[in-house]
This record gives structure tokens, C-alpha cells and sequence, in this order.
């Protein structure tokens, strides 16, 4: 989708780039300014095809997050993949959709529209830093919690390690120690290797440490981030609102002028 994007974003810039590139006192000379001006065919497309998608994008997600529509079909994290690419794509049309050109209410729309982007990129970036299941549902603390296995219980009853040795197994991936988890691995090697151990059982246990290193991190960062996600609710959701009610102020002002597209 981030393909698409890009293509789509280089086809826009190579077809009107000549347009895009005159100064606006000028551009009413351009042999195609009824072409590509807002209110031109394809101008006012790609402003129609864009506020399309944004809507659809947003519409579509917020259906299955809070109405469960759909929700035998489609998994959540897929919708979430399919709501950023429209939400990411929409705008880039309505970039060119103004040809560069901003001023009155339109700027307002544009720099919330942007705002919104923005956010949305930062919001990503924090969905994906909270551990969900297949499906896409957030997991609660408690959950994540509950992944941990009992590692002492597993190298005795499986691996048949003496207690002093478990005890530092269970030392080198506890409290502070997780934080360098290279580190961790490395001096888990070297305490390893001066055993009498398999190689098969050696790999065995320092993938088991990895695990028990990767659910400490994510139960490290669960709460801060489940705190932002929040906190990122407070920008988002009030620009996604200022955009939407200044693009429909937008479009029954284009309306009552008489600007219509093919139709």
C-alpha cells in the first residue's frame, strides 16, 4: 500500500508538475488551467476521489472498532492497515486537489488535515508498541502477565539444571539485566557453555530467555503506551472533527456557486 502511495504521489507530481511549478498570477495563461484548477475536471476529481476515500477509510474503521461490523470477515489489524492507506492517499489527492494554492477556510481544512496525517503517523507508531492478539484485540496487562512461564519450574523439570545454575539463569534475565537483552544473551552463553549441556537444550533455553526478555519489555511498556494512546485521542479525534465539518462547510459552498463536476 505504501507502493501505491508513492506511485500514485509521483504520477501526480510528473502529470501537473509544469502547472504545479507557475506562479499563481500566471497559471490562468496555462493551456491546461481549466484542467488542473481546483474547480477543473480533474482538479476537483482528485478533491472529490480524496475527501471519498478519507470518509470511507474513517467510516469503514470505526464500524468494525466500535460496531463489530464485519468482524467475522475482516480482523481489525488488517482494517487498521487499510484505514491508514486511504487516510494517507485521500490527502496526498487533496494536496493536488488545491493546486498549492491555500487561503480562507480551505487553509483550515488543509492544516488539520495535515495535523490529522501527522498525528496519525505518531499514533501508529504507539498501536504497534502494544501487544494485541491475532485478531487485533488490544492485550490487557494481565494477559501479558499471565505469557510468562514459570522459567525455574521449566530448567529443572525439563533440563534438569542444578540450582545454582538456575538461580543464575534467573538472575541474568531478572530486574535490570533485561534492559541490555545482547548483554543478557551473551553472559547467558558464556554460563552455558561451561555445562555439561546438549547443544539442542543450550539453543532450547536461550530461546526460552529471549521470549521471557521480549514479554518483560512489552509488560514494561504496556501501560506507558496504553497512557499515550489516550493521551493521542485528545489530538487526533479533534482535528479529524475540525476537518470534516470545514470540508462539508467546503463543499456546500463549491454547491451553492454552481461548481459541478461530470454530473
Amino acid at each position: 500500500m505504501v507502493v501505491i502511495s508513492v506511485i500514485a504521489t509521483i504520477y501526480l507530481i510528473y502529470t501537473g508538475y509544469i502547472y504545479y511549478n507557475t506562479s499563481l498570477e500566471e497559471r490562468f495563461y496555462h493551456p491546461h488551467h481549466n484542467w488542473f484548477k481546483p474547480s477543473g475536471i480533474y482538479g476537483q476529481g482528485l478533491g472529490i476521489v480524496g475527501t471519498f476515500m478519507i470518509a470511507f477509510g474513517v467510516s469503514i474503521y470505526i464500524a468494525r472498532k466500535r460496531y463489530n461490523f464485519l468482524s467475522k470477515y475482516i480482523r481489525l489489524k488488517y482494517l487498521l492497515e487499510f484505514h491508514i492507506f486511504l487516510c494517507t492517499l485521500g490527502p496526498i489527492l487533496i494536496l493536488f486537489h488545491t493546486a498549492f494554492k491555500f487561503g480562507g477556510i480551505v487553509s483550515i481544512a488543509f492544516w488539520s488535515m495535515v495535523a490529522v496525517v501527522l498525528s496519525g503517523v505518531i499514533g501508529r507508531f504507539i498501536y504497534l508498541q502494544i501487544p494485541r492478539t491475532i485478531e487485533g484485540r488490544q492485550l490487557s496487562l494481565g494477559e501479558v502477565k499471565d505469557m510468562k512461564t514459570d522459567l525455574a519450574s521449566v530448567l529443572n523439570d525439563k533440563f534438569k539444571l542444578k540450582s545454582n545454575t538456575i538461580q543464575i539463569v534467573t538472575n541474568l534475565i531478572s530486574g535490570e539485566n533485561t534492559s541490555d537483552g545482547q548483554k543478557t544473551l551473551s553472559n547467558l552463553r558464556k554460563v552455558l557453555n561451561r555445562k555439561d549441556l546438549p547443544k539442542e537444550h543450550r539453543k532450547s533455553i536461550i530461546k526460552m530467555v529471549k521470549h521471557e526478555i521480549s514479554l518483560a519489555g512489552k509488560i514494561a511498556r504496556l501501560e506507558t503506551m496504553q497512557r499515550l494512546f489516550k493521551y493521542w485521542h485528545v489530538v487526533h479525534m479533534p482535528f479529524a472533527i475540525i476537518m470534516l465539518i470545514v470540508v462539508v462547510i467546503h463543499v456546500a459552498v463549491t454547491l451553492t456557486f454552481g461548481y459541478k463536476w461530470i454530473f
